[in-house]
């Protein structure tokens, strides 16, 4: 949205392209006042690949509409439910949604992707209602009957703090959560927070909104029981073995940058996330990268990249200079998320031999230690080869055998036969008055 707006208020045409229902990704899609778009037969589930590691407040709501209302004003044409897919072409990429398909073509391309939960797989994570800290918040937004149930929230990061608080709001009993970094490092994060006033507010918050709830550093689950669903779950809590009843297990251990089209772009990785230049550009001259693609920061770094990005693409190299020392800042809140939250060697030994790793192809653990590589796990045994393309799988399995995912195919979502078939005709999205063609 940043990035659309500011490079709209240059005067070049912009079209933006969201899968979700409506602007504003999994933060801001309740705040940013772009019901017009939604639509719910483009989009049968929620998407909760988003970041939400913020309180939903009046103040995000406010920066919501203030962001949706820059978007309506500058007249960017906004396409919401449609899902990219390919780029059969330089220039052109393939989306759909269940009505059909359509090629958009572009000059400039800045890609926004978000980023998604990891999962690490421990005995019983296949049970149903165990499930991702934020996939349960989204499905609690649309619809599932939460009130009354009784919810353990596990893995590490603030998302943990922000679920806890929202699902308390809609009536659910937080049983506990369970954070696998240590008291040590949380002190050391909390008081780095100084340099950054917004998010001591933020957090003292959502303090008030989860007082009383039950706290545990230096834990996580071991395991989850039940017969046909979840009935309770195993913790290590400082090192003390407790089994707790609950109806949801809500589990993330940070955040996966989304790629996946990067890559398939050509754009180049360092690190696992996209590489990008002061302004935001990708090693692919036409194509810009901003949010968590390029580094797991939240909301503010998100924004500010977009912007950067938004006017280098309308090529206002100047205005997007002007940016680059409020960036520096909000980076550096980014590498003190990944300070304080890395993953802790002991979540390694998790799994047993039995312990299915790829859900989609039920490859166990024992299994994909047999194999050398990510590659080599795939020819032997299918592993990422599923409807969800190793998007579950391949993050585990980098985190439990430092394996590196080494190629990206088309289609980057599952896809229809006739999307990747046929080929559309070019299709006139903005209108033809805009000035530029970005």
């Amino acid at each position: 949205m940043a990035a659309a707006a500011r490079a709209a208020e240059c005067g070049v045409r912009v079209g933006i392209v969201d899968d979700n229902f409506s602007l504003g990704g999994q933060i801001w899609r309740s705040g940013s006042g772009n019901d017009q778009n939604h639509d719910k037969r483009n989009h049968p589930e929620p998407n909760v690949d988003e970041r939400n590691d913020e309180p939903n407040d009046d103040n995000q709501n406010r920066e919501a509409a203030r962001w949706a209302h820059r978007v309506r004003i500058s007249g960017v044409t906004s396409l919401c439910g449609l899902r990219v897919v390919h780029q059969p072409e330089t220039g052109v990429l393939l989306a759909e949604n269940l009505d059909g398909f359509c090629e958009l073509s572009y000059a400039k391309l800045i890609l926004a992707t978000g980023a998604r939960e990891r999962f690490l797989p421990f005995p019983g994570w296949t049970l149903p209602n165990v499930m991702g800290a934020g996939g349960l918040q989204a499905m609690v937004k649309s619809g599932l009957p939460i009130r009354a149930k009784r919810v353990i929230i596990a893995g590490t990061g603030p998302l943990l703090l922000a679920v806890a608080a929202y699902l308390r709001q809609q009536g659910a009993e937080i049983a506990v959560i369970c954070e696998q970094a240590a008291w040590g490092s949380l002190a050391r994060f909390g008081l780095a927070l100084c340099s950054w006033p917004t998010k001591i507010l933020q957090g003292l918050q959502l303090k008030r909104e989860i007082a009383g709830v039950p706290f545990a550093a230096s834990s996580w689950p071991l395991s989850a029981h039940g017969d046909e669903a979840l009935e309770s779950v195993t913790i290590s809590r400082a090192g003390r073995v407790e089994a707790i009843p609950c109806d949801y297990l809500a589990c993330g251990f940070h955040l996966v940058p989304n790629v996946e089209l990067p890559v398939l772009l050509g754009c180049a990785l360092r690190d696992g996330f996209v590489e990008v230049d002061d302004f935001q550009q990708t090693t692919v001259s036409s194509v810009f990268c901003a949010g968590e693609p390029v580094s797991i920061g939240g909301v503010d770094l998100a924004l500010v990249e977009g912007q950067i990005a938004g006017l280098a693409a309308a090529e206002r190299t100047t205005e997007a200079k002007a940016w680059f020392g409020h960036r520096q800042k909000t980076r550096r809140f980014a590498q003190l998320l990944d300070r304080t939250f890395g993953l802790r060697s002991e979540l390694k030994s998790l799994p047993t031999p039995q312990t299915i790793v790829c859900r989609c192809e039920d490859v166990s653990y024992s299994r994909l230690r047999e194999s050398t590589s990510w590659r080599a796990a795939k020819l032997h045994t299918r592993c990422g080869m599923g409807t969800c393309q190793g998007r579950v799988c391949g993050p585990a399995a980098q985190f439990l055998f430092e394996w590196t995912p080494d190629s990206v195919r088309p289609p980057v979502f599952p896809a229809r036969v006739e999307t990747l078939a046929a080929i559309a005709g070019p299709l006139e999205l903005l209108p033809s008055e805009a000035r530029g063609e970005h």
